[in-house]
C-alpha cells in the first residue's frame, strides 16, 4: 500500500460536521477525528456524522480511538458503514492491535507513546501500514513528563528522538512518514520552520489543526514559487529545499584538467632592465 494524499493533512473534529466541507476544500486531505478532538459523550454523534459525511473517500482519513480503548470497537463498526478506508490508528503500540483491520484498509500508525515509539520498527513492517505518524504531547505524558518543548519553542530531546525514529523506520520499510501537528496557532514562524525541516528531512506530509496552517505547509513541501518573487528573508530556506531536491540526481560532470593543463606554465621572459 502507498500513501500519496499530499503534504497538508487537516484534522477536523468529527462532532463538527458543518466544518467537513470547508476543511476538505482547504487541505490536501481531511482527518475526521473520532479521538482526542471529541468528548466521550459526543462520540456516538461523531460516528453518525462520519457515516453521513458526503466526502471523497480518496481524500479522507478517519482517526479512530486507541485499540485498547472502549471506543475502538464502535469506531470500527461505524467505519464498516462508510467507504472510508484510510484509517489513522491512535496510540498504536504493537502490531497485534492492528489485526482488527482486514486487507480493505490502509493504516496510518500513530506512534505517540513510549511503547509505540519503541515498537516503531515492527509497526512499520506491518503489511497494511502505509504511513507512520508521531505525536509529541501524548508521548511525553506517557513518560510522566509535562511538556514536549523548551521555553523557546524547540522540541526536547525525547521528542526529537521519537520524530527521527518514526521517520527512519518508515523509510527503512518503504512507508511514508507524517510529521506531528504544530499546536501553537500564533507561532507562524515556528510552523514554517518545522514544515521546511520536515520536507527537507524526508517526511511526506505534515498534519495540522487549523486551515490557516495549510498554506505554510504546502509552501514548505512544494517550493515552486519563482525565486524573483520571494522576499529576501525566504531565500536561504528555499535554497536549502532546492539543494535537498537535487540530491540523488546525477551531478554535472566535474571539470578535470587535461594532461597538458597539468604542466607547469613557463614564465614569459622579461626584457633585461636597463
Amino acid at each position: 500500500m502507498t500513501f500519496d494524499l499530499g503534504p497538508a493533512l487537516l484534522f477536523c473534529p468529527a462532532d463538527r460536521p458543518e466544518r467537513f466541507q470547508k476543511a476538505s476544500e482547504r487541505a490536501d486531505a481531511i482527518i475526521l477525528d473520532l479521538e482526542d478532538a471529541v468528548l466521550p459523550d459526543a462520540k456516538d454523534a461523531a460516528r453518525r456524522n462520519v457515516i453521513a459525511a458526503d466526502l471523497d473517500p480518496n481524500r479522507v482519513i478517519v482517526r479512530v480511538n486507541a485499540p485498547d480503548s472502549g471506543a475502538f470497537a464502535a469506531d470500527l463498526a461505524a467505519l464498516a458503514q462508510t467507504d472510508f478506508r484510510t484509517v489513522m490508528v491512535a496510540k498504536t503500540e504493537d502490531v497485534e492491535s492492528l489485526a482488527a483491520f482486514d486487507e480493505r484498509y490502509s493504516l496510518i500508525a500513530l506512534c505517540e507513546t513510549a511503547r509505540g515509539i519503541h515498537a516503531a520498527d515492527r509497526i512499520a513492517a506491518h503489511p497494511r501500514v502505509s504511513a507512520m505518524m508521531w505525536g509529541a504531547e501524548d508521548l511525553v505524558a506517557s513518560l510522566g513528563g509535562t511538556s514536549s518543548r523548551h521555553a523557546d519553542g524547540g522540541y526536547r530531546d525525547i521528542a526529537r528522538y521519537a520524530r527521527a525514529r518514526v521517520l527512519l523506520e518508515s523509510g527503512a520499510h518503504g512507508k511514508a512518514a507524517i510529521d506531528a501537528v504544530h499546536i501553537d496557532l500564533e507561532d507562524a514562524d515556528g510552523l514554517r520552520h518545522e514544515a521546511v525541516d520536515a520536507a527537507a528531512s524526508g517526511f511526506s506530509a505534515t498534519a495540522c489543526i487549523h486551515p490557516n496552517q495549510v498554506a505554510a505547509i504546502r509552501a514548505a513541501y512544494r517550493p515552486d514559487e519563482p525565486i524573483e518573487n520571494l522576499h529576501p528573508s525566504r531565500l536561504p530556506r528555499v535554497a536549502l529545499r532546492i539543494s535537498v531536491r537535487l540530491r540523488g540526481r546525477r551531478s554535472a560532470p566535474r571539470w578535470r584538467p587535461t594532461a597538458r593543463s597539468n604542466r607547469p606554465r613557463r614564465r614569459a621572459r622579461r626584457a633585461p632592465s636597463r
